[in-house]
Formats: C-alpha cells, structure tokens, sequence
C-alpha cells in the first residue's frame, strides 16, 4: 500500500532486487496469500490446457497450449505453460488472461519466460505480458482503435524485431496504447527512449519528461530463463504523471515517466495476461515457455531462494 502510494509521485524511486513482495515468500511459498497479490500461477495443480480456466478467465488458442514438464522447459517445480505458433502465414494469438473485478490505478505483473532455442521471426509479434484498461469490449481486444483518453490504455512487454539483421527475438520494449500515439496502432517505447513508429521525431526526455533517464537497449537470449517484471501506473487526471517500468532479474531496466493514459478518472486498469502471438509465422514453429507468474499492486521481485535447513 505505501508503494502505491509512493508512485503517485512521478519522481518516486522504484524498488530492484529482492525489495518486493517475493523476498517475504522464500520459493513464492505462500505468496498468494499475501494482500497485495491479485493472481498467482506455477502451474503445479493442471495437467492439460483445459485446467487453465481454474485461474484465468481466457484460454486462446488451446490446441497450441501446453503444460509442460520437460525440466528444461520448467522454471521452478515440475511444471511450466508451453505456447506454440506453427508454421503459418496466417496470424495467431496463444494467451491466458484476467479480468480484474476490482479495477485498480496500479498493477504490477512478474513471469519467468523462456524463448526455444531457434525461435525466429520477423514483424508483427506479441510475446510477452499484457496490462491494460477497457482495452476489451465485451470479452474482445481492439486492435487498430486509437487510445483517446477516455476510452482505453494497454501496453505489452514484449520484444521487437522489425528486420532480419536485428538479433532474435529481438529488443525489449513496451508497445503502448496512449492518447499522445501518432498512429492508429500502438507505439513502442525502448529503454534507450527511443519511440516507434519513426513517423514522428520523438524521443527521450522530448517524450517522458526532464526526469527520463535513457538505459540501453537489450536482446535477451534464446533458450534461457529470465525473471521479467512490468508496472502500469495511471495518470492523476490533468497531469501526466502515468509511469511504465520493467525490470530484468530484477533490475530496472526501463523506465517511462511523464505520461498521459487517460482523461477520466474511471479509466482504470481491469485485464493482464500473458502470450505468444505472430502475425505471420513463416520460417519455422516457435515456443514459448511461461512459469510463476504473480500479479499484485506492489512491487513484487523475483523468487526468493528458500533457506536451508
């Protein structure tokens, strides 16, 4: 709660390392309980996709959806969530996600992820963790509709590679849905502040405030498990005080002041979820693997290394 309500300073430090909600739960052993958590999912208790729908609202693309529990494929325990896109050129969307009954100003959502050593792709993709507000009428997203101030704010962490000499799978950034987009899809923010589409000359401070502080841009690697973490923060209607944030193993790796997400104070955050999408897969069948995954309005961390006894 106090975090929270830090962050409503724009200037507010944010916390790295084990300062969060998972240091109090060596192994995430009990984190769920914690009242700070919304969600939290290793999936040790399913077996097959169906068996989703016990934590998650939505289940897409099951028949390309897997529990797995090959020990390389697993994070932490026995078992992990597996998606796979064939090789297709038409486009396909795996995800598992949440509805939030009680919608919040501040949502932060931890996963450990793993690419499949070879994954390769180019252009359209969503491969990473969603947040959002009113981004889904009636059950379905709306790609495509710009972000007004009043109806709708989203950002993905996921990575971008626009072009075949870029290394897969490409830079971490946040695509973001806002009022101040250019385009009729969504930007993508680096941690460099670097802003795409380059249809516009924006960038860094230029974009985020005096406060913006540029880090450098990063590939993670193939066939690795990285703890990643993504904070949503709303703005205080009439002033640009919205914040995105990331982290990396727990360390700050971007972080985006200064922006207007909306005009009305109802707007507030209600879906997350998680997903490998492609536009249009064609050189080979790609996975991912997703594990421990929390939700919670506070900084959360990675897993904390149980004591020994």
């Amino acid at each position: 709660m106090l975090l929270a309500l830090l962050l409503l300073l724009q200037d507010a430090p944010l916390p790295e390392g084990d300062k969060g909600i998972a240091a109090k739960y060596p192994g995430d052993a009990g984190i769920a309980k914690d009242p700070a958590v919304v969600l939290h999912d290793d999936f040790e208790d399913v077996s097959k996709a169906e068996d989703l729908g016990r934590k998650w609202d939505a289940v897409f693309q099951m028949h390309c959806t897997r529990i797995a529990e090959e020990a390389a494929n697993v994070n932490g325990g026995r078992k992990s969530l597996e998606f796979r896109v064939p090789k297709q050129e038409t486009e396909l969307a795996n995800a598992v996600s949440k509805f939030l009954k009680e919608e919040r100003e501040v949502l932060f959502l931890r996963y450990y992820s793993k690419y499949e050593k070879g994954f390769d792709q180019i252009g359209s993709s969503h491969n990473g963790a969603t947040i959002s507000a009113h981004y889904h009428k009636d059950g379905r997203a709306t790609p495509g509709q710009r972000a007004d101030g009043t109806n709708k704010f989203l950002i993905c962490f996921e990575n971008w590679r626009g072009e075949d000499k870029t290394k897969t799978p490409g830079d971490l950034n946040v695509y973001i849905y806002h009022p101040g987009q250019f385009d009729g899809f969504g930007d993508h923010f680096f941690p460099s502040g670097t802003v795409i589409p380059s249809s516009y000359n924006r960038s860094g401070a230029a974009t985020f405030g005096k406060q913006f502080v540029g880090r450098q841009d990063i590939i993670p690697e193939l066939d690795r498990w990285y703890c990643y973490e993504v904070m949503l923060k709303a703005n205080t209607v009439g002033r640009k005080d919205g914040r995105v944030a990331c982290w990396l193993d727990g360390k700050l790796i971007a972080d985006f002041p200064g922006l207007r997400l909306r005009d009305v104070e109802t707007l507030k955050i209600d879906h997350f979820g998680i997903g490998l999408h492609i536009g249009s897969n064609t050189r080979r069948e790609n996975r991912k693997w997703y594990d421990d995954v929390v939700a919670a309005t506070s900084y959360i961390g990675p897993i904390a290394k149980r004591k020994r006894k």
